[in-house]
């Protein structure tokens, strides 16, 4: 059980695996006014960077979950860097269906709400683990705009337009179930151009380190076609954000 190799080569360099900044992430947790003590739950937790710098910035304590072993072993050496290991922990597993024997106060899912085959589903499967009153995070691509076509929308990596919701619609889908969206903090095309050309690079570096390699023709291929189609589309037309969702 893990990531394919694909994904661990193009995002080897990341500490955040989605389109968020270490600032923006600083300016969330910031903006929670989270208190020393804060248990959390972080479901497809990454390479830990969520928990371990809100650790030492604000004093909480978590668990972060995820299926990659590289990400994993990623966010347990940066854990030991920042001084916080003694206060997170980091499990190999599939967040999917993954509930905490006792509530938490804070329960997160940042960009993976497929665990729970969307939205709704990760919502229900983070609330099984939050106890009353406690805060919930969602990380979840949306619209910008309308995307003009069918070629638009799979160029941002969608199948239809029903894949993504404009961001009212987001922010009303989560009111529908239940939940009072009480801070955002939205990725700008600033901070989509350092998650997805970083990736770039990454490939560019793994392939002229092992040109023989049996994923080197997939590689070359995202490598010549990503930029192009990103600037076309996924910059233009996808937003993402982090919504911070209270249960009414």
């Amino acid at each position: 059980m893990d990531l394919p190799r694909f994904i661990t080569i193009q995002e080897s360099s990341h500490r955040i695996h989605n389109p968020f900044t270490c600032d923006k992430l600083a300016t969330l947790g910031q903006a929670l006014n989270l208190a020393p003590g804060t248990r959390a739950l972080d479901l497809a937790c990454g390479s830990g960077e969520l928990l371990n710098t809100w650790s030492r910035d604000h004093g909480i304590t978590g668990v972060g979950v995820d299926i990659s072993t590289a990400f994993t072993a990623r966010a347990r050496t940066r854990a030991t860097e920042l001084g916080v290991a003694d206060r997170v922990d980091f499990i190999h597993g599939d967040a999917a269906g993954y509930v905490t024997d006792e509530p938490v106060d804070l329960a997160s899912c940042i960009g993976a709400t497929w665990i729970g085959g969307g939205v709704a589903g990760t919502v229900e499967l983070l609330g099984r683990s939050l106890r009353p009153g406690g805060l919930m995070l969602i990380g979840e691509p949306f619209w910008r705009r309308e995307p003009p076509n069918q070629e638009a929308v799979e160029g941002c990596h969608a199948a239809s337009r029903a894949d993504f919701a404009l961001l009212p619609e987001l922010i009303e889908q989560f009111g529908d179930l239940g939940y009072d969206v009480v801070e955002m903090v939205l990725a700008d095309q600033d901070s989509w151009d350092r998650y997805r050309a970083a990736q770039w690079f990454n490939l560019r570096r793994w392939l002229d380190r092992n040109p023989d390699d049996e994923l080197a023709a997939t590689v070359r291929t995202e490598l010549v076609t990503a930029p192009a189609r990103y600037a076309r589309y996924e910059r233009e037309y996808l937003g993402w954000g982090v919504f911070a969702l209270m249960g009414r």
